[in-house]
């Protein structure tokens, strides 16, 4: 984050108008910086600040290399001006994917003062080594840092997110309708972010101590003579969270007239430990006062200044968020038509059959649909079994799509039907009753029968799936298991084409889109199993910001679509 300025200088003269800046984590007054970097080029520009990283990572090789350790399920963001955050909410999340899920926090203003780092480091470093501590003499072993936080630690902790809260309280008061809710204590930090994971959460203190992610961390420490250590006082806990963080409390507090005693006294033992002079004579005015995120490093003295560059003024503000027009997203699914396999009333699954001649001409009719109503797509995802193929060539030949990227995915085949595949539906549902046949064909979790490896039917002998590890290649699938196979694709592939507001077509299989139709409309078990898909219908869904569920439509005739339900209801059952 101490770096984040000189991006924003190098960066400036590629920027067009409408760049989304994303900053992750934006640390405090991430966009007061950023619109002072760019000058009158910032009102072009939409800024983006995180809360946090979207991963749990470690550099595992300093400048070249991190280790993700795993994702995190949401992540605090705010968007400057606050009428773009759809805009910038739609292309950050398309890049991420689904996870982690960006919340919406209401201002930037909001993601600073909540800045965790801006306080606990400084606060946690001064409670164990300021001078009321620590004789100055060398210790036999590394304190903890977060698990060794005492009752003098707390303390220091506790006024220092009190007096955050004493500017948030007066910011509030001053500016109207300004939200900073998400600028809680230390104590809410903890529980909403590690909330079940502490054993003992009464307290601020015993959330840190009792904390399972902080066992045996220590203070940044240097070992000297004789194996013993002294606290290392220019580490970044001081060196970066000091002029990124509780400088920018402290001097917001100043332009409020806040007093903030803790956050003075952390500030000038901090100040001495790294060797700068930022406050002098009690004001945020020293000689190294630029080199930090306090609203005076960018020559913000007034209050009425830091918020026309915070855009919290009525000047700056945005449209009413009840009175936003919502972005809705859109895409098509589309069965393939009516194979060969589907007219010989035999259980397909993976098998690579051919479209029959009508469903061929299913798919010149679904073209033909999707061009009456001027469908365009960017991108296009399909199986890579040939009716589904097909079935997106035809339909994208006729209704005047031609260029674009056609991506073929083992993830969208059809539900592999094990030992039944190859076999008649109806003398199987003769020989065996239309109720098993059902519960292979429609139960949730239970499977039919699976075949071998060396079964010359299961994929790990088919040459299509050559580049995907065996282990991987089922030898059946029941509903659930195909929706396990097929939901990754959605949330890695199609999601994030869909939130970058490209226009998608999905061509694939009557299970492996009730897959992803379950999840969007998050059906229940029962409820999944009575929907039936008709084969080569463009199905569209239409989806909000966060690609939640709207509503759908088949782009047919609603009496012709009934009537290809109850074929495809009817399929599998004794004759």
């Amino acid at each position: 984050s101490f770096a984040h300025g000189e991006y924003f200088e190098a960066f400036a003269p590629y920027m067009r108008k409408g760049c989304v800046v994303a900053c992750m984590p934006a640390r405090s007054g991430g966009d007061i910086l950023f619109a002072s970097k760019l000058g009158e080029k910032a009102k072009d520009m939409i800024f983006m600040g995180f809360e946090t990283l979207p991963w749990a990572c470690r550099f595992t090789e300093w400048g070249r290399k991190a280790t993700c350790l795993g994702t995190k399920g949401s992540i605090l963001a705010a968007v400057t001006p606050t009428s773009k955050f759809n805009q910038a909410f739609s292309m950050l999340q398309g890049c991420l994917g689904v996870f982690p899920n960006i919340v919406e926090s209401p201002t930037n203003l909001g993601i600073s003062l909540r800045n965790p780092g801006a306080q606990i480091h400084p606060g946690v470093m001064y409670g164990r080594w300021c001078k009321e501590k620590w004789d100055g003499k060398p210790v036999s072993q590394k304190p903890l840092f977060y698990q060794g936080v005492d009752d003098f630690t707390e303390k220091v902790l506790l006024g220092l997110t009190n007096e955050v809260q004493a500017v948030k309280k007066k910011m509030e008061s001053i500016v109207t309708n300004l939200d900073l809710k998400d600028a809680c204590t230390l104590h809410q930090w903890y529980l909403d972010c590690y909330g079940g994971q502490m054993t003992d959460d009464s307290t601020l203190k015993s959330c840190m101590n009792t904390n399972p992610g902080y066992r045996g961390l220590t203070h940044p420490c240097k070992e000297v003579e004789g194996g013993m250590y002294v606290p290392d006082l220019k580490y970044r806990y001081l060196s970066e969270d000091v002029p990124t963080g509780l400088c920018f409390n402290k001097g917001l507090g100043e332009l409020l007239g806040v007093s903030m005693p803790m956050t003075d006294k952390v500030l000038l033992w901090a100040q001495d430990c790294i060797g700068w002079k930022i406050m002098v004579d009690g004001k945020m005015n020293g000689p190294d006062i630029g080199r930090t995120r306090a609203p005076q490093a960018t020559g913000i003295t007034t209050l009425q200044a830091f918020c026309q560059a915070a855009c919290l003024q009525p000047a700056c503000s945005s449209v009413p968020r009840a009175l936003e027009v919502k972005q809705n997203f859109k895409v098509v699914f589309l069965r393939h038509g009516e194979s060969q396999w589907n007219v010989a009333n035999i259980f397909t699954g993976w098998a690579d059959v051919d479209l029959s001649p009508a469903g061929e001409l299913e798919a010149v009719e679904a073209g033909k649909c999707l061009k009456e109503r001027g469908y365009k797509f960017d991108v296009v995802f399909t199986s890579v079994l040939r009716r589904a193929i097909k079935t997106a060539w035809t339909a994208l030949m006729h209704s005047d799509n031609y260029s674009m990227p056609i991506i073929n995915s083992w993830r969208l085949n059809e539900r592999h039907y094990g030992a039944l595949q190859g076999l008649n539906k109806a003398e199987t549902a003769a020989k065996h009753g239309d109720d098993q046949v059902k519960i292979w064909r429609r139960s949730y979790d239970i499977p039919p029968p699976s075949i071998e490896e060396t079964d010359p039917r299961h994929p790990c002998n088919d040459p299509l799936y050559r580049n995907v590890p065996a282990a991987a290649l089922p030898g059946a699938e029941s509903l659930k298991l195909t929706v396990d196979r097929v939901l990754p694709f959605w949330f890695d592939n199609i999601a994030p084409c869909i939130m970058a507001g490209r226009n998608v077509l999905v061509a694939a299989h009557g299970n492996s889109l009730r897959a992803i139709c379950k999840y969007l409309e998050n059906m229940s078990e029962e409820q999944v199993l009575e929907l039936n898909i008709p084969t080569s219908v463009p199905l569209v869904y239409e989806l909000d910001s966060r690609l939640r569920f709207v509503r759908k439509y088949y782009l047919m005739d609603p009496d012709e679509v009934a009537k290809k339900m109850a074929a495809v209801a009817n399929q599998g059952k004794a004759k």
